[in-house]
């Protein structure tokens, strides 16, 4: 059963869409389990560049079914134009599948998040603002509205009733804004039915069947290990489990029918969005690690946030995912340095802590206890294995395997799909 988990290992942003593209030729199955149209993965195919939001990577890869598990959440309007945008290119889409049990991002789950980070001020915590937060919330309150739905005008309608007697309170008693109307939401949500009933599935079944035939099933994370709503950075954190954890309960398989867990690491860190972030860096080298790896997010156009290299992060992603792997990411961007911090502690009130603080609070307080490295000149874009690199940066990379816990199987040295060192396959 080749099952792979494949995950941010960091706030998000690692090149997780380039991993899963590089595999998308060996995989048969490339599986979204969580998150919403509030990830963007990135993949550059020749001198095409194609952004994705809610679609698996490996809808780009010929012969591979991409499929949206139960635990996504699915904006039908973001996934349609998404879908028409890949046609209009060549792509073929017609092999996905959604699940049925895929909670669907109404338009007013939309709005109750643009208002509450409004109102939130200061205290914001950064939300993209497409109503994935509010999705989720309504999943557990069991006021959620599914794919499945969408065939059941009378479930459709008393569900969004139920969800519209409480939101609609809310907007106009303490937002004062307008209240939304049940039959404008139904209208609309019903228009979406005939057009996503071509891609409509029971998944579960599908990946469960796929891994008893010997199958090679890869499940996608969304976001980055920092931001699980369990074990990233609370409360600056998205609104589900992208840990490994979280692939078992949002595609529907058991955990016993995971071989491999990749993490995802970029060369140095970023994040985007509020919250902690020991190694971020203020001058021209956060400047220019923003420059050079053209840190702008995918779906927000936000610039992101710039540091050094986080060990410390890193051991705690390969801790609670169970890594068995690393695929290191723009290892190029860092070229030009003469000398390059990793952060391999922390300092919390004069203490050297080697792990991430359990506490909120200590980990606001934490900085960073910095070990130099040599740097390289050498353009490294167009090496083809380990021995190809300069002899600094094969000290770079083996220092960060030591410091991280988990051997780093393949190395990305450009953007492209090709700029790539694989050291051991991940199959």
């Amino acid at each position: 059963m080749p099952a792979l988990v494949l995950l941010g290992a960091q706030w998000g942003d690692e090149g997780k869409g380039k991993a899963t593209d590089l595999l998308g030729g060996s995989v048969d199955y490339v599986v979204r389990y969580q998150g919403g149209n509030n990830a963007g993965h990135t993949v550059v195919v020749g001198d095409q560049k194609y952004a994705l939001h809610l679609l698996p990577s490996g809808i780009l890869s010929p012969g591979c079914t991409p499929v949206i598990g139960n635990g996504v959440v699915v904006d039908p309007s973001v996934l349609l134009s998404e879908l028409s945008g890949l046609n209009e290119r060549g792509v073929d889409t017609s092999k996905l599948l959604i699940s049925g049990n895929a909670h669907i991002i109404t338009p007013y789950n939309v709005t109750v998040d643009k208002v509450t980070e409004r109102f939130l001020g200061k205290r914001k915590i950064g939300t993209t603002g497409r109503g994935i937060g509010p999705t989720y919330a309504d999943k557990i309150n069991r006021v959620g509205i599914r794919v499945q739905d969408l065939y059941d005008e009378s479930i459709l309608t008393q569900k969004v009733e139920a969800a519209l007697d409480v939101k609609n309170q809310m907007l106009t008693k303490l937002y004062n804004r307008r209240a939304i109307a049940v039959e404008q939401v139904v209208e609309e949500l019903l228009g979406y039915a005939d057009k996503l009933a071509p891609y409509v599935a029971d998944t579960v079944l599908v990946l469960n069947e796929a891994l008893e035939q010997d199958k090679v099933v890869l499940f996608e994370g969304g976001q980055g290990t920092l931001l699980d709503i369990d074990h990233g950075t609370y409360p600056f954190v998205t609104s589900s489990n992208p840990t490994a954890g979280g692939a078992c309960t949002g595609a529907g398989v058991g955990p016993t029918k995971i071989s491999r867990v990749i993490g995802i690491l970029k060369a140095y860190t970023t994040r985007v969005g509020a919250g902690p972030f020991p190694t971020e860096l203020f001058d021209e080298d956060g400047e220019a690690l923003r420059r050079i790896g053209g840190e702008r997010g995918v779906t927000t156009g936000r610039d992101r946030r710039c540091g050094w290299f986080d060990a410390v992060i890193a051991r705690y992603a390969t801790r609670v995912n169970g890594l068995t792997d690393f695929f290191l990411t723009k290892l190029d961007v860092l070229t030009g340095w003469e000398q390059i911090p990793v952060c391999v502690a922390y300092e919390i009130d004069g203490r050297r802590v080697e792990e991430l603080p359990y506490s909120q609070t200590d980990f606001h307080h934490a900085k960073p206890v910095y070990e130099m490295l040599p740097g390289w000149n050498e353009d490294i874009s167009k090496a083809k294995s380990f021995s190809d690199l300069p002899k600094n940066a094969q000290a770079y990379v083996k220092a960060l395997e030591e410091m991280s816990g988990a051997p780093i199987s393949a190395i990305g040295v450009g953007p492209g799909r090709t700029e790539t060192i694989e050291i051991n396959s991940f199959l």
